[in-house]
C-alpha cells in the first residue's frame, strides 16, 4: 500500500508546537511524523471543525428579515422554520450540500448541526454529506434525534417533551444538546440539570452557570458573529468568553445560523479574536476541539486520522508571521488553502 508524504511547518499534538516535520501517511493514518531541518512554506494546522450549524437556513440566504431572535428563528413559527416548511426536499438539500462544500473549501472537516423537520429532516442532511469529506454530527428535532446522533433541544422553554426527549436519547446512547442563554439566562439552569452533551450559546449566562457547565465538563459551542447579527449582544461582554475561560469551561466555534452568517471559521475566529481579545491559541483550540465530539482525535500526532489543512504561504505576506497561530486565527483564509484534508480513514 502506497504511502504518502508532505512537509512543512506544522502545529502538533494538542499543545500545537510548532516544528517543521514531514508527516507520513498510510491508509488515511498518521504513520509517521519526523523532525527536518528546513521545510517548504507550508504550514500544517489541524482541520477544524464547526461545532453548531443550522445547514438547512441556507435556502433562507440573506432573505430580507425584520425582528428579534422571537420573530426570526424560534420554533414552531419563527421566520426561518415558515420558509424551511415551505422548502421542496431538493432545494432544501441541495442548499444543505453546496454549504457542506463551503465548509470543506474553508478547512472544517465535521459540523455538528442542528436539523429541523423531524425525520424527514434528517435524512435530507445524510442526503446532502453522502459523498463528501466532511463528517456530520446531526442533532434532530421532532422525531428526528430517534433517526440521528442525537436530540438538538432549541431550549427548554420550546420543547414540549423535554424530560421524555432526553430520557429517549440516553436510553439509545445519543447525544443531548440544548441551546441555552441566548435571549436570557433563565433557560440555563434547567439545561444544566439534564447534563447535556454540549451547550450552544450561553451568551447571557451567570458566573455560577459557567462554574457548574464546566464542573459538569459540559463543553459550550459559542456563535459570536450570529450573537451580534441577531442583536442578542452588542457588547463583548456576552458571550463572556473571558469568563467562560477562567471559570474552566471548554470553548467551541461554531457559525449557527446560515440564513445570516458564512459557515467560515476562519471569519469566526478572526472576528472573535477582534471583538474579544481571546489568546488566539485558545480560538484555534475552539475550532478544532468540536470534533471531539465525534470520539476522535483532531490533533496531529501519530496514530490520529490524517486530516488537516495545508495552508500555502508562498509568495503572500504570511512568510513574514512571528507566530504561527496568530496569524492562522487573524489573517488566513480559505484562499491560501492549498488542501482540506489529506487523506481520510478507509473503512
Amino acid at each position: 500500500m502506497s504511502e504518502e508524504t508532505c512537509c512543512g511547518r506544522a502545529l502538533i499534538g494538542e499543545d500545537l508546537e510548532e516544528r517543521c516535520v514531514e508527516i507520513s501517511v498510510l491508509n488515511g493514518i498518521i504513520h509517521r511524523i519526523e523532525e527536518v531541518r528546513a521545510a517548504p512554506e507550508i504550514w500544517i494546522c489541524p482541520s477544524f471543525f464547526n461545532a453548531h450549524t443550522h445547514l438547512g437556513d441556507t435556502i433562507a440566504m440573506d432573505c430580507p428579515a425584520k425582528g428579534d431572535l422571537t420573530d426570526l428563528v424560534t420554533p414552531p413559527d419563527g421566520l426561518k422554520h415558515r420558509l424551511l416548511r415551505a422548502a421542496s426536499h431538493q432545494s432544501l438539500t441541495c442548499g444543505m450540500h453546496q454549504s457542506i462544500e463551503r465548509m470543506i473549501s474553508a478547512g472544517i472537516h465535521g459540523f455538528a448541526d442542528f436539523r429541523e423537520g423531524g425525520t424527514e429532516g434528517v435524512t435530507a442532511l445524510k442526503e446532502a454529506a453522502t459523498g463528501l469529506p466532511c463528517r456530520p454530527v446531526i442533532l434532530g428535532r421532532d422525531g428526528g434525534e430517534a433517526v440521528a446522533d442525537g436530540a438538538g433541544i432549541s431550549s427548554v422553554r420550546d420543547c414540549p417533551d423535554v424530560e421524555g426527549t432526553v430520557s429517549r436519547s440516553r436510553i439509545a446512547k445519543k447525544l443531548v444538546a440544548f441551546h441555552a442563554g441566548e435571549r436570557d439566562r433563565f433557560d440555563v439552569d434547567r439545561a444544566l440539570s439534564y447534563n447535556p452533551d454540549l451547550l450552544i450559546h450561553m451568551t447571557h449566562a451567570t458566573d455560577r452557570q459557567l462554574r457548574k457547565a464546566a464542573d459538569q465538563g459540559i463543553p459550550i459551542a459559542v456563535c459570536p458573529r450570529s450573537n451580534w447579527m441577531l442583536g442578542v449582544t452588542d457588547s463583548r461582554d456576552h458571550p463572556p468568553l473571558r469568563r467562560m475561560i477562567d471559570a474552566g469551561c471548554r470553548v467551541l466555534l461554531g457559525t449557527d445560523n446560515v440564513m445570516f452568517v458564512e459557515p467560515d471559521l476562519f471569519s469566526e475566529m478572526a472576528f472573535t479574536s477582534m471583538i474579544y481579545q481571546i489568546d488566539p491559541r485558545v480560538l484555534l483550540h475552539a475550532a478544532i476541539d468540536g470534533a471531539l465530539l465525534t470520539g476522535s482525535s483532531p490533533y496531529i500526532k501519530e496514530g490520529s486520522a490524517a486530516e488537516f489543512l495545508l495552508i500555502n504561504t508562498h509568495n503572500t505576506s504570511l512568510i513574514h508571521s512571528q507566530d504561527m497561530v496568530t496569524s492562522i486565527v487573524r489573517r488566513v483564509d480559505r484562499s491560501v488553502l492549498s488542501n482540506t484534508l489529506i487523506k481520510q480513514k478507509k473503512e
